[in-house]
């Protein structure tokens, strides 16, 4: 993440009774929450996540409820809003390919988000794995599959806005499934001074660094472009918001000429275009454009089109 953490928030105990759910081990911590292993009444494995912000509220080891200052309370409060509202949305999505919400509740003086345990590894793990050596058929199927779930996100009036390898997970089955959802951090930081926002480098699309009022499917979109091109490069691409400022980004058309087919890499580069207008507006556009198997017709929308003859007709008018 681009922001340090401040402090770091003590996990619940293994053997911890939360609810009708026994934490078994943590999963991960970040700076917005802690993910745990738990398992229910019946024995089943579940994933539950806790809103626990470090920069808002501290949980020294042996505590159960985090101590917050008089200064942080109305931003914590509104945070946790924020995380219970995006839980209820996430609830109603029933999709293959997004990660199924069970349950949400307050406890502790937090709130928790239960999810479907899902057994595989991510993405980020499998291009660790197998760096430089990724087939574009893995690519296009896992992609496409993904975009599926997407879909369904976007069709729900929800961005993800967190979108990369560590957040794409492979079942055994090798069936992507998205996680971990980033809205509610994005909410919670535009409003709340208090809280920075939270990005990885080289996922976020240029406008979630400092436009956020143009947030829209082609930011996700832009995500998804930057871990097709993780996929060939190991690593992230360049920072959107260094880009901005000089743009050193090396195009896939232009990194792995030859190695993949023109197609899929003019793909690539179209969904990390800088301009928002100049990427696919839809999941839709960008899934046609992946089941496309021409080597020679590259996506070209109408905004890049338009976009091109206009800086072309602008360079012909000074010159004139």
């Amino acid at each position: 993440m681009a922001t340090p953490a401040t402090q770091t928030n003590s996990p619940l105990p293994p053997g911890f009774q939360l609810e009708q759910y026994r934490i078994e081990q943590q999963l991960s911590l970040g700076g917005f929450s802690i993910v745990y292993l738990a398992t229910d009444d019946n024995e089943v494995p579940v994933a539950i996540k806790e809103y626990l912000p470090n920069s808002l509220a501290l949980r020294k080891s042996g505590e159960i409820e985090p101590q917050i200052t008089e200064e942080h309370q109305a931003a914590f409060r509104y945070g946790m809003k924020c995380f219970f509202e995006e839980g209820r949305s996430l609830a109603k999505l029933m999709h293959p390919n997004v990660v199924r919400v069970l349950n949400f509740f307050r406890a502790n003086g937090t709130v928790y988000m239960v999810m479907q345990f899902e057994r595989g590894r991510t993405l980020q793990d499998f291009i660790y794995r197998n760096k430089g050596h990724i087939k574009e058929r893995f690519i296009r199927g896992v992609f496409t599959r993904l975009l599926n779930g997407l879909r369904e996100v976007h069709a729900h009036k929800l961005l993800h806005l967190d979108i990369k390898p560590s957040n794409i997970y492979l079942r055994n089955d090798g069936t992507p499934v998205l996680l971990d959802f980033g809205a509610a951090r994005q909410t919670l930081a535009q409003d709340t001074p208090m809280l920075k926002p939270m990005y990885t480098p080289g996922f976020a699309p240029p406008e979630q660094f400092n436009d956020r009022e143009n947030l829209g499917p082609w930011s996700d979109i832009y995500s998804v472009g930057a871990s097709m091109y993780a996929c060939l490069a190991g690593s992230a691409p360049v920072r959107s918001d260094e880009r901005i400022k000089k743009d050193t980004f090396e195009p896939a058309t232009k990194r792995w000429a030859g190695e993949y087919s023109v197609h899929m890499l003019e793909t690539i580069d179209w969904c990390l275009n800088l301009n928002p207008l100049e990427r696919p507006q839809s999941v839709y556009a960008l899934q046609k454009a992946l089941l496309t198997r021409s080597r020679h017709i590259a996506p070209k929308p109408p905004a890049t089109l338009i976009g091109k003859i206009s800086t072309r007709l602008r360079s012909l008018i000074q010159k004139s």
